[in-house]
């Protein structure tokens, strides 16, 4: 609950909310005091089961859930959802790595001109905050999906700098791989297993950033209470490799099925990275989380020049090998609190009776 926050009594607008990020939000603000919750998204089949599906499920809680049909890359359905909004959540985006890859001027019109859309219109309409979700893959980037996101976080600070004194505060939050979200990899080796047949494995050594659901919504939380304008929120998270992750699957589930190495697709990194090294220079430590400020210099570079010798960071490139390392049992635990994988657990065990892991000890009944 968030009662007494300063959603309270506000109207907050979600893009791409029939996402699995975007579910995510909803789920978390709709037991809060907040007073409407506008759902913006361009699929109308998604929009009609998630209207069934909290009709049924939350009853009372309905009335809070608006929906919109429209596309971020036309202003015009943009704007239409926004009048009266108090505060956005900007979840849109294309974000299959390998789809951007081969088609990455769709990536530009959705993860760049899209974004631009959405703030443009909060701004004309007076949203008090905008929070933008960006992705570790905008760090150093080298595929589409990185590249579109890298320059969606120079339009939010570009929006930010020029609207410094508008009252609109724009920022992104930025995550890792989101565990069990719609697309990834998790649900994919599940499925793979219910078939018998071998789990896909791009490199056994890639490393990846872990996290829940929940817990990206605890940034996006944190960004709307804390974040000033122009910055990058960052959740501190741990990582693990492919192979730990299988292993960890696999061993949850029982399930004996091989392991096929397929190789790195289109794009992809051995390792990603939240905050950069330059990034670093400047970053804010918070706990368990990190802002980074945005530069609000403008071209006249003159007006800012200091002498003296720059403090060196005592932080360094935060990345996927050198965050802290999930081991098996780790790995384990932390996929066993997440429900999806407790439902799909349950079903399993239903079908081919019961699984040998005692999951109780990892704190799972």
């Amino acid at each position: 609950m968030m009662e007494g926050s300063i959603f309270s009594g506000k109207t907050l607008l979600i893009t791409g909310g029939t996402g699995s990020f975007g579910n995510a939000v909803l789920n978390r603000f709709l037991f809060s005091d907040i007073a409407e919750i506008r759902i913006f998204s361009r699929d109308e089949k998604k929009q009609d089961d998630m209207r069934q599906f909290y009709r049924m499920k939350y009853p009372d809680l309905y009335d809070k859930i608006k929906f919109f049909i429209g596309d971020v890359r036309d202003i015009s359905s943009v704007k239409n959802a926004m009048y009266g909004v108090d505060y956005i959540f900007h979840a849109a985006a294309l974000k299959q790595v390998p789809s951007c890859e081969l088609f990455p001027l769709e990536a530009v019109k959705t993860n760049i001109l899209g974004t631009d859309n959405v703030i443009t219109a909060a701004i004309e309409c007076n949203v008090k905050k905008v929070i933008c979700l960006s992705t570790d893959k905008a760090v150093y980037p080298v595929n589409a999906m990185g590249m579109s996101k890298a320059m969606m976080e120079k339009v939010v600070i570009a929006k930010a700098r020029s609207v410094s004194s508008n009252g609109t505060v724009i920022c992104c939050t930025r995550y890792g791989n989101i565990m069990c979200s719609r697309g990834s990899v998790i649900p994919l080796f599940i499925e793979q297993i219910k078939a018998g047949k071998p789990l896909t494995v791009t490199d056994p050594n890639m490393t990846r950033f872990m996290m829940s659901l929940d817990e990206a919504v605890d940034l996006v939380l944190y960004a709307f209470e804390y974040a000033e304008n122009g910055d990058i929120m960052v959740k501190k998270a741990p990582a693990c490799t492919i192979a730990t992750l299988v292993q960890a699957i696999k061993k949850i589930f029982c399930s004996d099925v091989g392991i096929q190495i397929i190789g790195i697709r289109h794009g992809e990194k051995i390792y990603e990275t939240l905050l950069s090294n330059e990034e670093c220079a400047h970053a804010i430590d918070m706990g368990d989380f990190y802002r980074v400020p945005a530069d609000m210099r403008d071209l006249n570079y003159d007006k800012y020049f200091t002498y003296g010798i720059k403090q060196n960071s005592t932080l360094n490139e935060l990345n996927s090998n050198n965050t802290r390392i999930l081991d098996l049992e780790e790995m384990m635990e932390k996929l066993l609190s997440i429900q999806y994988i407790r439902d799909e657990l349950s079903m399993w065990n239903k079908m081919y009776g019961s699984f040998r892991l005692k999951a109780s000890s990892y704190g799972w009944r």
